[in-house]
């Protein structure tokens, strides 16, 4: 933020790229009535403060905690941004494989109007989050201890926050310290049959937390330091290091078969760049729709078995099962029995059944005479939208009878190993009159960051063209607003979220959701 690092071009055109996606799923988000960000953006605007940060669809200005929770709740609630899987092979000990997701640009945006900053400025500070938060989950594995992702984006928050509010190193150990400390979120959350608003809001909160403890730390509150090598902190309590005792009076801490000493080493090293285009941001996926990114590799398999044999499109009592062969995690997340009938969207878009059996549908519903006969074309035709998940959806005749017919299968080392290098998947679809459909290996399917066949901007357009609709009046001045950040003025940063959505939908997720905001804007 010292503007000394030199990324290229590139890395920040992603990053621009990612933003103006986080942003499109909010606004489309709130036009569509989601509870919790308009519960949390509801909330926001009874904390007003004429030197703030703005919520999307405003230009009042509020506490920066407040807009932040409010902005990346609305960011997160499609899960459709963009996804990191912790995984660069080009650095020893960086393939953890944590996920993450960038719901954390509403800091960079609430910093810069709240100190008159640029846009190029907050971009940096995007860029700046997504690193230390895609660099965190490259060396710790926070799921593997059943703590919640979003405490990587918390301590990027932090420490983004306060290097843009330019608070001192020292302010920002000491925040960090104190989100380590006091907030972790545990996998509970996204835990069970059917999930809540909790899922979709925790990294808001998380990052509320975080915010906060800035904001404290800067008026001279001291959290605890040092909080990577403390051993009673997340880090070393789940990954014991050994240290030298600094004095007798230590007493060694077992578990397992491994001690841990006060002082010691933090478990991992973390590489950070500051320039050229090896950054994090480089490796993170888009999510081309609305899906789980785990399912990204069935989608490419289904839509391959269409486009190359758009004649099956003509009976779909003919399907007689779909075989998907997987990888851990997603065998286990999204293939998961307890997922097998969802009756929330929440839960629906993290049910692998659910998600293909929309796609199968709205591919027989176009039929073989007008169905694509390329991947681009395909992926545009069949991008599932938040209707696909809605009410109306998620009890659908034909999507609860396809959902009976699935088969999944662990695919055992050879899947294992590809991931999260890729997301290697197959697809059979068998039908009743004897003839199999095989997508064949699927390893890194578009959206992801390896991904070369792809023209990205032009999917990447569609996507917001689709979003679009549903939320504003002007998609295009929407768009060229948020694609002209890093040239947007201090004043410009002020207006850069507002932006009405339109209040014309029913609430999504059905009757009796409508939040009280609402009521009082009809």
């Amino acid at each position: 933020m010292n503007g000394k690092g030199t990324p290229d071009d590139e890395v920040l055109v992603r990053t621009r790229q990612f933003h103006t996606d986080s942003v499109m799923c909010g606004l489309s988000a709130l036009a569509q009535k989601t509870n919790a960000p308009l519960v949390l953006r509801d909330e926001a605007l009874t904390y007003t403060n004429d030197k703030g940060a703005t919520c999307f669809g405003s230009n009042v200005r509020v506490w920066p905690e407040k807009a932040i929770v409010a902005n990346s709740n609305a960011v997160r609630e499609w899960d459709s941004n963009g996804t990191v899987f912790g995984y660069n092979a080009n650095v020893p000990g960086h393939t953890a494989g944590e996920f993450g997701h960038n719901d954390f640009y509403p800091v960079a945006v609430a910093a810069a109007q709240e100190r008159g900053l640029d846009g190029a400025t907050a971009l940096r500070g995007m860029l700046l989050s997504d690193e230390i938060r895609g660099r965190l989950a490259e060396v710790f594995s926070l799921k593997s201890y059943k703590i919640d992702h979003v405490v990587h984006g918390a301590i990027a928050s932090a420490a983004t926050y306060g290097a843009m509010m330019g608070a001192s190193a020292e302010q920002i150990e000491s925040a960090i310290g104190m989100v380590v400390a006091h907030y972790i979120p545990f996998r509970a959350i996204r835990a069970g049959k059917q999930l809540s608003d909790s899922k979709g809001a925790s990294a808001a909160i998380s990052t509320e937390a975080a915010i906060m403890s800035m904001k404290r730390s800067m008026q001279g509150f001291l959290g605890p330091k040092d909080i990577f090598r403390n051993p009673e902190s997340i880090f070393r309590f789940f990954e014991p290091t050994t240290g030298t005792p600094a004095n007798e009076d230590l007493i060694d801490i077992t578990l397992g078969n491994k001690v841990r000493w006060g002082p010691g080493d933090s478990p991992f090293n973390i590489v950070l760049s500051h320039s050229g285009s090896d950054f994090a941001v480089m490796g993170m996926h888009f999510k081309l729709g609305l899906y789980e990114h785990q399912s990204a590799g069935a989608i490419e398999g289904i839509k391959r078995i269409f486009y190359e044999n758009p004649g099956m499109l003509n009976n779909i009592d003919d399907i007689k099962q779909i075989e998907i062969t997987s990888y851990e995690p997603a065998f286990g997340i999204i293939g998961d029995p307890a997922k097998l009938t969802p009756t929330t969207r929440q839960s629906a878009d993290h049910s692998m059944v659910f998600i293909i059996s929309r796609l199968i549908k709205k591919a027989f519903e176009i039929g073989p005479d007008a169905f694509p006969n390329n991947e681009f074309d395909t992926w545009k035709t069949l991008m599932l939208a938040p209707e696909d998940y809605g009410n109306v959806a998620l009890y659908d005749d034909t999507t609860r009878t396809l959902m009976q017919k699935f088969k999944f299968v662990h695919g055992g080392e050879k899947y294992d190993n590809d991931y999260p290098d890729g997301i290697p998947t197959s697809l059979k679809l068998h039908t009743g009159s004897g003839k199999t459909y095989d997508s064949g290996y699927v390893m890194y399917p578009p959206g992801h960051a390896r991904n070369t066949s792809m023209d990205l901007e032009a999917i990447l357009a569609a996507k917001n063209k689709m979003l679009g609709k549903i939320a504003v009046q002007d998609v295009d001045k929407c768009v060229t607003t948020l694609d002209s950040i890093a040239s947007a003025s201090p004043a410009d940063m002020m207006e850069i979220y507002n932006h009405p959505f339109m209040t014309s939908a029913p609430p999504i997720d059905g009757p009796g959701t409508c939040p009280a905001a609402w009521e009082k804007m009809a």
